[in-house]
């Protein structure tokens, strides 16, 4: 059980797509294809990608120059890398951000995750690209996102982490354990338990006596209602 973690630290397609990560057979042809894919990340970019972040759902109308204002306040920004179309130069609503320091990675990780950017709610995570083992984008049919209607779900990241399985012995699950993968799981859910205490401590009772004193009564007058109408039949 201790070595069970919820955030993949080695990525495969065949556990990305069960909600457990303990599935033996794929559940949807796109696994199929991410399992035959044979993908080498891309060579051409720039930076280290132990200090590089992923930002997504982005507002088509946010620049490089906005991500650069938003993101410096975490931390001195190297570089920026806003993915566009390469025939329309339309934003892909995703970007890469590159700091100086681990410790700015840290900081822009935990505070920006979740952040209104331009009216939209954007997600933050580390590049996975160049450092999850095994790495298969989605094109391709891996990735950790997909939609709930497309059917293709994919887990192990930080927006849909792994379900704890119920019988943790020494099975298939165990193998995503690492030290990173675990720290990182560690600190997104404390803060998790720690919002969801705050919700619960200032969330105001929803039944007070006099309400339910008001609803019995009421109940009780349509009950009145209803035997006058019987009788008068």
């Amino acid at each position: 059980m201790t070595e069970w973690c919820p955030i993949a630290s080695r990525y495969d397609p065949l556990k990305a797509g069960s909600i457990d990560g303990t599935d033996v057979e794929p559940h949807d042809r796109a696994v199929w294809r991410a399992m035959g894919a044979r993908y080498r990340p891309n060579k051409g970019v720039r930076g280290d990608p132990q200090l590089t972040l992923f930002v997504s759902r982005l507002n088509p109308q946010t620049g490089e120059e906005r991500l650069r204002q938003v993101f410096s306040q975490y931390g001195d920004v190297r570089r920026v890398r806003l993915v566009r179309d390469v025939v329309t130069r339309f934003s892909k609503r995703y970007a890469f951000i590159e700091y100086k320091e681990a410790r700015a990675l840290a900081r822009a990780r935990r505070d920006a995750h979740k952040l209104l950017v331009d009216q939209h709610e954007v997600f933050v995570d580390l590049e996975q690209e160049r450092t999850l083992r095994g790495w298969v984008p989605r094109r391709l049919g891996g990735g950790l996102g997909g939609k709930k209607e497309s059917g293709q779900l994919r887990f192990g990241g930080r927006d849909r982490p792994f379900r704890k399985p119920i019988n943790l012995g020494a099975g298939p699950a165990t193998e995503w354990a690492g030290d990173g993968a675990r720290g990182w799981a560690r600190e997104d859910r404390d803060r998790d338990r720690d919002r969801d205490r705050d919700r619960v401590r200032h969330r105001e009772p929803e039944w007070g006596g006099r309400d339910r004193r008001e609803y019995r009564d009421r109940d009780r007058d349509r009950d009145r209602d209803d035997r006058r109408h019987r009788d008068r039949r």
